[in-house]
């Protein structure tokens, strides 16, 4: 065989194997959260959240919704070196995103059940 039939056999079997993948893997919600911080991440996402009540007074005095909150957890970043995840019981995550031009830092008391917002910094660009 020519090296063009090659090229068209194997470029024909991969669309084919795109194709499959894309019918069978196309409505189901599958993600690939590989890295620590996406793994972290998308824990915390899954559990019931839980706002301290100075967290509550920060948010409503610089007009933060539990939205902007939801979309760090989703796009921010997992500060490991400020974080303690040694604990037994529930590890301490130290999370930053910006959302609205406003940088946001949160202390998160990441439980078996629950997620517990402990502290929550904001400062504008």
């Amino acid at each position: 065989m020519r090296l063009a039939q090659r090229l068209f056999y194997y470029l024909g079997g991969f669309v084919i194997g795109l194709i499959l993948l894309f019918f069978f893997l196309g409505g189901k919600k599958t993600s690939c959260d590989y890295s620590p911080s996406d793994r972290v991440l998308k824990n915390i996402r899954i559990k019931e959240r839980v706002f301290d009540e100075q967290v509550l007074i920060t948010m409503e005095s610089y007009k933060i919704d539990t939205a902007n909150i939801s979309s760090i957890l989703l796009k921010g970043d997992v500060d490991f070196s400020k974080s303690n995840t040694k604990l037994d019981s529930c590890r301490l995550y130290f999370i930053e995103g910006v959302v609205e031009q406003k940088t946001i830092a949160m202390l998160i008391e990441n439980c078996d059940s629950i997620a517990k917002i402990n502290s929550i910094k904001i400062n504008k660009q």
